[in-house]
């Protein structure tokens, strides 16, 4: 259960990803456009003929300051459509349209139960017992304060609509209304009742959100330290996103009026005094209490850190350490990304990790009691210090006291660092073994391992891909892969059977370190993460659907194919005779069978052994087992009781999986996938159950006869089991729902 729990709130956590990535870009309009638009900073500097009201750049100014502002006004909406798009597995662009279409359904379903009650009027006023901050315009619609919440609720639920949903198949007469578009409706239609329910339910939510709010900054400086420490230990577990949401985006992290406005939430506070800076004299330090002690252990602690294990590194390995820290300190003090360094020790040497989360803690109650108010969009980089703290000025801002804490900050880290790695022997980089449980790998040391692995460099040879190969490699396979997503800095991924992972591989795939928990398994790689995603899920789209560790016969049987190796041929050749010689040799073992299902042919036309197929793919075997069947009649029907589970864009071929669990591929004719889908009529949808014998395609056998290398169809078990063999049961002219093979399963 708790795995299960985890599996999702990473999942969550991912999903918040990118309407997070959004930030920077408008936090980055509204710094610059609020900083040289306020008349003190332009008459400060004498820029009034260059930035002065009426000025083109002026102008610009303002409209870029509108731009970021509105981003920031509009994030409820942004986080419904980004997390229906993270959460949901399959044509993501379907439950992005459904968010977008839920949240308005919502609201507008609040905003009429407020009419219903009296507590808007006709004209949207806001009646004047109501009271202040808890109804507010979201769209132009009147409606309650959810803040980022409401498009969380949103995100979450049209997910969970769209995948339980979107192979949905409705009866013959709403068929048109099946699959995909079937999710706008149901959103459509559940939305309506959760915004009434909401009506109900919000009120209470709401005032539960402000207790725990007035909790935590009533708690003063040791609220700050605890909420420090909490995020900063979350974050191995990739869970931190999930945590500190809420304080920066809605009430639990504070409620204040800006411009005659209720803004919640310490960064939404920030931004709209940003936005108001001309009337502000100090920004709230209460507000920026969740993030600006980022900014000293960020820019000052973590490289302090870096030197000290740069110091303590082997004389021979310090030349390789140093380009290593150097690049992972740069990053943290520039981006504010800190996994780079903080994993360069976290699975090596827990206990500094330890001291990081209670120093970078207290750096978060310290810049509290400092009235530190720096704010930042995503981490607290200098970036992000220089456009929000050193632009607005000391004055509103406070700093310049970052700079005298970083230092100590700096020492702290660098003595205690070096005192613990000598101490206590950790092996940090530049200390390691030859162990690749403890060293950090550049390029050239995967490739070196990868060459030395002979099974993961056959592999490579015919992927093109090594990378992405051996990654899937190292989490058991494709067939162990159940979800692939990304976050900032970590390949997150979801597996089948968490025991298949093979943490050696993956960590030669310069990863930082590995995280496992439960079903879920977050690999580290830095910011280039969604590079290697991406290329990730080009690769598994062509991998072979198995787990690994069927992989390496397979793979030397694509060898001898591809090469056409005459001792490779041999080789083999001398194999099999010695097989079948000890064969002969030893007594048969009797082979009980346990269960038997029987495959039907899905066409008229002659039957035969998979071995005479005209492709080497196929003949080998290396897509499964099973026989094929040369058509001579051009309707293909269902060759058991079964579902549709997906149908190739270019309608050549079928996946179906049968009532008994064998996942079959009907593929119709050899190299038809080049004709586009000409000649092929699907007469099924994906999700579709049938029984043997219905129509599931027409064939133009005349067409496809032309121009196809041939219509020979390979009709596959495309997973047999270890325990499972194929028994051909015709051979020659067959008709359609006449047996064509067996699956035997054995004891």
């Amino acid at each position: 259960m708790k795995d299960k729990i985890f599996g999702v709130l990473q999942r969550v956590g991912r999903s918040f990803m990118l309407p997070i990535a959004i930030l920077p870009v408008a936090g980055l309009l509204l710094g610059i456009g609020s900083s040289f638009t306020n008349e003190t900073t332009i008459a400060t500097y004498g820029l009034q003929k260059i930035l002065g009201s009426g000025t083109l750049l002026n102008s610009l100014l303002i409209i870029m300051n509108k731009v970021g502002s509105a981003v920031f006004d509009n994030l409820p909406l942004i986080f419904a459509v980004g997390v229906a798009i993270g959460m949901a597995k399959k044509e993501k662009e379907v439950a992005a349209l459904s968010a977008l279409i839920a949240y308005f359904v919502m609201n507008v379903a609040v905003s009429a139960m407020l009419l219903i009650n009296n507590e808007i009027t006709a004209d949207g006023q806001i009646a004047a017992d109501v009271l202040d901050g808890t109804i507010t315009s979201v769209c132009g619609i009147q409606s309650l304060q959810m803040g980022v919440f409401g498009g969380i609720i949103v995100g979450l639920g049209v997910a969970a609509l769209h995948n339980r949903f979107h192979k949905i198949v409705l009866p013959n007469a709403l068929s048109f209304f099946g699959g995909s578009r079937f999710i706008p409706i149901i959103s459509t239609i559940v939305y309506m009742f959760v915004g009434i329910l909401m009506y109900f339910v919000w009120p209470v939510v709401q005032n539960g959100i402000y207790a725990l709010g007035g909790l935590v900054t009533g708690s003063g400086y040791l609220g700050t330290l605890i909420f420090g420490i909490i995020k900063r230990a979350l974050i191995p577990f990739g869970l931190h996103h999930v945590f500190y949401m809420p304080f920066w985006q809605t009430a639990v992290g504070g409620t204040m009026e800006v411009a005659g406005q209720v803004v919640q939430g310490g960064q939404n506070i920030f931004f709209a005094q940003l936005a108001d800076s001309a009337n502000i004299a100090h920004f709230s330090a209460d507000a920026t209490r969740y993030f600006s002690g980022e900014f000293i252990f960020m820019i000052f602690g973590l490289p302090g850190a870096a030197l000290a294990m740069y110091r303590c590194a082997k004389p021979e390995k310090k030349k390789a350490a140093g380009g290593l820290l150097l690049s992972a300190a740069l990053a943290c003090m520039f981006t504010g990304i800190t996994e780079p360094l903080e994993f360069s020790f976290l699975f090596v040497a827990p206990a500094l990790f330890v001291v990081q989360v209670i120093l970078a803690g207290a750096a978060y109650m310290i810049a509290h009691m400092l009235n530190i108010a720096v704010g930042l969009t995503f981490s607290g980089g200098f970036l992000d210090l220089f456009l929000f703290g050193i632009l607005q000025g000391n004055a509103k801002t406070s700093w310049l006291r970052i700079i005298p804490v970083g230092i100590i900050y700096f020492v702290l880290y660098y003595v205690i660092f070096t005192f613990m790695i000598r101490k206590f022997n950790f092996k940090t980089p530049g200390r390691e073994d030859d162990d690749t449980e403890t060293k950090l790998y550049t390029k050239a040391d995967v490739n070196a391992r990868k060459e030395a692995g002979k099974t993961a460099g056959a592999v490579a040879a015919i992927s093109g891909d090594p990378v992405s190969e051996l990654i899937t490699r190292g989490l058991g396979g494709k067939k162990n892969i159940v979800d692939v997503d990304c976050c900032a800095t970590r390949l997150r991924i979801t597996v089948a059977e968490p025991e298949r992972v093979r943490d050696e591989l993956l960590k030669q795939t310069d990863s930082r370190g590995i995280v496992k928990k439960g079903q879920g398994v977050q690999v580290i790689y830095g910011p280039h993460v969604t590079v290697i995603k991406a290329k990730l899920e080009e690769y598994l789209e062509t991998a072979p659907k198995e787990f690994a560790d069927e992989t390496p016969d397979k793979v030397q049987v694509q060898e001898n194919a591809a090469a056409g190796n005459a001792d490779g041929q041999n080789s083999a050749e001398v194999e099999d005779k010695n097989a079948g010689t000890a064969q002969a040799l030893t007594p048969v073992k009797e082979e009980k069978i346990r269960k038997t299902a029987i495959i039907y042919s899905p066409v008229d036309g002659i039957a035969a052994d998979l071995s005479t197929a005209p492709d080497e793919g196929f003949a080998g075997k290396m897509m499964g087992d099973g026989a094929v069947v040369t058509p001579t009649e051009g309707t293909v029907y269902a060759p058991a009781d079964g579902e549709v589970e997906f149908i190739f864009d270019t309608k050549h071929a079928i996946g179906f999986q049968t009532d008994s669990g064998i996942p079959m591929l009907l593929h119709m004719g050899i190299d038809t996938v080049k004709l586009e889908g000409k000649g092929f009529e699907i007469l099924v949808t994906e999700g579709q159950k049938v029984k043997k014998g219905d129509p599931m395609m027409k064939l133009d056998l005349e067409f496809l006869t032309a121009n196809a290398p041939s219509i020979t169809s390979p009709i596959l078990d495309t997973e047999p089991e270890d325990n499972q063999r194929i028994r051909l049961l015709a051979n020659g002219e067959i008709k359609a729902g006449e047996p064509l093979f067996a699956v035997e399963t054995l004891e």
